[in-house]
């Protein structure tokens, strides 16, 4: 789920971590679409070894699109997510290893929050369907127009969570795929894939970062290893920093807010549910051919470059004077631990720490006055420091009140501004508006504009639609009579200026007043705030919390069954004393089993998806868990505006009581049921030409059923443990396949076996520092001291892309000689490329002033390839001008590059070229005429 508002707040605040990604599109040939090759260079200019697939990321926008038509079966929903791999896979162009990770079985602490998340989907689409239902009938009585209502089966998301067919199914559809592209796809010749499907315990990006932990742990494994994780979550971010791996690098969709959607009512765009009036379709263009279609736009995808982010951190981190060394590594590993304050996945946020106020700016701020007196760092390799950890909250603590003050200050004066707004447009609206025929359109519309008809009765109907509405100007306390005369009988009520502002939630708290943290506890936990005990009960348990994050980071999950027992958390000035509490956790904890989990975290309505006898046990009224599976629950806003951004008051599940119920309807599973519901482990793939290949198909050959280890030279340094599947691709053998429309492999040669990351000890600690022999990237932000340094006056170019060597994009002869055609012949009037940059900006050596009124276009025909893939003659407005007896005449172009010293704003327009562009020869032809002369 991530942290939300972090990435948002990331990318603006450290600008240069985004670089766009390039992505090679197929090209038709024919008809037929001729596939990308992913064997050649990648065309970001840079390689990167290994791709880690966070799938829930990819499965959710594949199986319920929001900017697209859904897929109308499960089966195309399988093709859509290949078709999302396949894209991936082509930007990154992985070299070694392609780690795909589906969310297994979360620990405890997780499945309160999936269980949260899966009752207020359920209950908001239930309401959903009824408001449309009633709106809908509303609208017909009206005499309103809409489409028939569709019969169609709704696709429940809840679905995507481990143990249910839908999940077995896919992990079935990934094998076919992955076994299809080693056969098939020259880019996954010497890729090592490994699956990691639902039926393996853990959370996709954790099991990833499980993966990068233990093999960093090994001595074969190249320190310099370029990492690529695809992932929407912004916690990815304080994951991958973690790793302190030097070449780091995420990869995700960029996110474009306020996408229109159509009504669900009507199918048309421009209004929601709630304010559809049931109007007739409009034609959408000439023979409404774009009726049924969505604006669909292809989702852009962006690299995030961790590297230049902890070049940020760098610079914003160093301190100097400390009592202790300083080491940017443990600084780095603090920043993580302070990030967990403003909401993680686990933990509710304080009240007092919101991002987007500048918490994080806040707690480093004051992390850096304090750390003089902390005597060293707040962490190490996952273990926190419970003692300096006191010291900052409470310096957060003793800034609370005047945190809350300021919150209501600006939330009163954003409320004004938004109100000085609405009467400003109320204002300045027109008075009157044409209609029919003559009504504005919107912008951009794809429907050709209808030929006016019978302008003169038109303009009849308006003038005297408008004298009707038109009232005489009188007081504004008269109101007109029936014959439209002013009368002054009586004033009509004038409306409150914010009567259409929206109705504000009640806030009981008010933490801007003195009592704050009486009614808070009050309120929130119904006990005293001077019930000393039961806060620091409340303390205690976030405290166990914030150490049970960091060591997940960081070690792995610590404990399986902790969870955090509130849905809200303390005040930072409540965290004294807690240099003394425990931060233990039990050892040996098993996650629960996939159908366990379901019952955990699924509401009533999702029961479906469950086994008969155990789906009774949500809605039998006799049973001994029914007050977990509330039908109606409340949530509470908690100073929020937004009911998503509520707390959902659900109950927690008690484990104990969940399994002895379950104990009862254990022996009705069928055997099929008891496989799904049976934890596995990951799979790994291989083509024929791996070296590995030979050595697995070997294994099969001998049936020999003991755990072997990987050879780490025939793969890349990747180690583990391999034992024989039952389920195994085997080459020779045809692979069908589970998508009716795509066809079997009767030709395979790829070959599969069960595998095991690398076994440590329990207590073994995984250190966080960047490994020996790793090389650093180079700086890409400008040096502080550049200006200072001896840089022969050269300006600071920024750094675009990976490659620091990449050279501005120029324009050859060809480029110009488009651009004089597109451009009109007279000069002064505005072409496709009136406002053009000139040459000289583009690289040439010979730049010359711009010409008034023109203004630069940084990113004019930005897709060109860049000067070093030129592979022909210099072009010839980049060759030096050279005069010698007996050459060609000069061209006018050269002979302005000769009077460059002697410019005059006049000498340019003589030259006469559109939009005052000097021409070339080939540009100054008048019919077949040359202007010029030798």
């Amino acid at each position: 789920m991530g942290v939300p508002a972090f990435f948002r707040w990331l990318s603006r605040k450290y600008p240069s971590i985004i670089v766009s990604c390039v992505e090679e599109k197929a090209k038709e040939c024919n008809g037929v679409k001729v596939p990308i090759d992913t064997s050649k260079p990648n065309p970001n200019e840079v390689e990167f070894d290994n791709l880690y697939l966070d799938m829930n990321g990819i499965i959710h926008p594949c199986t319920h699109p929001e900017d697209k038509p859904a897929p109308k079966n499960e089966d195309e929903m399988m093709v859509a997510i290949f078709e999302y791999i396949d894209r991936i896979f082509n930007i990154v162009r992985p070299r070694r290893l392609l780690y795909m990770a589906i969310d297994g079985v979360a620990p405890r602490a997780k499945m309160n929050q999936q269980r949260s998340r899966r009752f207020r989907a359920s209950k908001e689409g239930m309401e959903a369907a009824e408001e449309k239902q009633k709106i809908r009938q509303e609208i017909l009585a009206k005499g309103g127009i809409l489409p028939p209502e569709e019969v169609k089966e709704r696709f429940d998301s809840n679905c995507i969570t481990p143990g249910t067919e839908f999940m077995d199914n896919l992990a079935k559809c990934l094998r076919y795929y992955i076994a299809d592209r080693l056969n098939s796809d020259p880019g996954w010749k010497n890729l090592t894939v490994i699956l990691s499907d639902a039926s393996a315990p853990g959370e996709g990006e954790h099991k990833i970062m499980d993966y990068i932990r233990r093999q960093r742990a090994q001595p074969n494994h190249d320190p310099n290893t370029h990492h690529c994780l695809c992932g929407a979550d912004a916690d990815l971010i304080m994951l991958g920093l973690a790793t302190h791996e030097p070449n780091f690098t995420i990869i995700r969709e960029e996110f474009k807010p306020n996408k229109p959607k159509p009504c669900a009512l009507c199918n048309q765009m421009g209004h929601e549910v709630k304010d559809c009036q049931g109007l007739p379709r409009e034609k959408q263009g000439k023979h409404d051919q774009f009726a049924d279609s969505l604006p669909v736009a292809e989702q852009e995808f962006i690299f995030i470059r961790l590297c230049v982010l902890r070049e940020y951190l760098e610079r914003e981190l160093t301190m100097a004077s400390l009592p202790f060394t300083f080491d940017f590594e443990r600084s780095v590993d603090d920043w993580v631990f302070m990030c967990f304050f403003v909401g993680n996945d686990f933990l509710p946020h304080l009240p007092s720490l919101e991002i987007r106020e500048g918490a994080i700016d806040r707690l480093v701020n004051i992390y850096k006055n304090v750390v003089h007196k902390t005597g060293g760092y707040l962490t190490e390799s996952g273990f926190v420091n419970l003692q300096r950890v006191q010291m900052i909250m409470l310096a957060v603590g003793e800034v609370e009140d005047s945190i809350f003050k300021k919150r209501k200050d600006d939330d009163d004066n954003f409320k004004r501004r938004q109100k000085e707004k609405r009467k400003r447009m109320k204002r300045d609206q027109p008075s009157f508006i044409p209609g029919g025929q003559f009504s504005p359109q919107a912008l951009g519309n794809r429907s050709s504009p209808q030929a006016i008809s019978n302008p003169r009765q038109a303009a009849f109907e308006m003038r005297m639609h408008d004298r009707q509405n038109a009232t005489p100007s009188s007081s504004p306390n008269t109101s007109l009579a029936s014959d439209g005369s002013p009368s002054l009988a009586g004033g009509i009520k004038r409306k409150a200026e914010d009567s259409d502002s929206e109705p504000e939630p009640e806030d009981n708290i008010r933490l801007w007043e003195t009592g704050w943290k009486q009614r808070y506890y009050k309120n929130k936990f119904d006990v005293d705030a001077s019930d000393e005990k039961f806060r620091r009960k409340v303390v205690q348990s976030y405290v166990e919390g914030l150490c049970w994050v960091l060591r997940y980071y960081y070690q792995g999950c610590a404990s399986w069954n902790w969870y955090y027992p509130f849905h809200y958390a303390p005040f930072a000035s409540d965290f004294e004393g807690i240099a003394d509490m425990p931060s233990d956790f039990e050892k040996g904890s098993k996650p629960f089993k996939p159908l366990e989990q379901l019952m955990g975290v699924f509401p009533a309505a999702s029961g479906n998806f469950l086994p008969p006898t155990w789906r009774k046990l949500m809605t039998d009224p006799e049973s001994s868990i029914i007050d977990f599976y509330p039908e109606d629950f409340a949530i509470d806003l908690n100073g929020k505006k937004y009911a998503w951004q509520g707390v959902a008051l659900l109950p927690f599940v008690d484990e104990r009581r969940l399994r002895a119920a379950l104990e009862e309807v254990y022996p009705d599973l069928t055997p099929e049921e008891s496989r799904r519901n049976s934890l596995g482990g990951d799979v790994l793939f291989v083509g024929k030409h791996h070296p590995l290949c030979d050595f697995i198909v070997e294994q099969y050959k001998t049936k020999n059923t003991e755990v072997v280890d990987i050879p780490p030279e025939l793969c890349h340094g990747i180690q583990g443990k391999l034992t024989l599947n039952e389920n195994a691709v085997l080459p020779d053998q045809t692979v069908e396949s589970p998508v009716p429309m795509l066809r079997d492999l009767t030709q395979n040669s790829a070959v599969s076996i069960s595998f095991k990351d690398p076994q440590f000890d329990e207590e073994f600690v995984f250190k966080a520092n960047v490994l020996p022999g790793a090389k650093k990237p180079a700086p890409v932000l400008k040096p502080g001291d550049w200006e200072k340094t001896n840089n022969d006056g050269r300006p600071w170019r920024p750094q675009l892309g990976f490659n620091r060597d990449r050279k501005p994009v120029h324009l050859d002869q060809s480029a110009f000689r488009t651009l004089g055609h597109m451009m009109p012949r007279e000069r002064g009037m505005p072409g496709m490329y009136a406002n053009a940059v000139p040459l000289g900006t583009y690289g040439s050596p010979y730049a010359r002033p711009l010409l008034g009124g023109q203004q630069q276009i940084p990113k004019l025909l930005s897709n060109l390839r860049p000067q070093e893939s030129w592979r022909g003659p210099t072009p010839l407005f980049q060759q030096t001008p050279q005069r010698t007896a007996g050459a060609a005449p000069l061209l006018a172009w050269n002979r302005m590059l000769q009077a460059q010293s002697q410019y005059q704003p006049g000498q340019y327009q003589a030259l006469g070229g559109p939009m005052g562009y000097p021409q070339r020869p080939e540009d100054r032809m008048d019919r077949g005429r040359q202007v010029w002369k030798p």
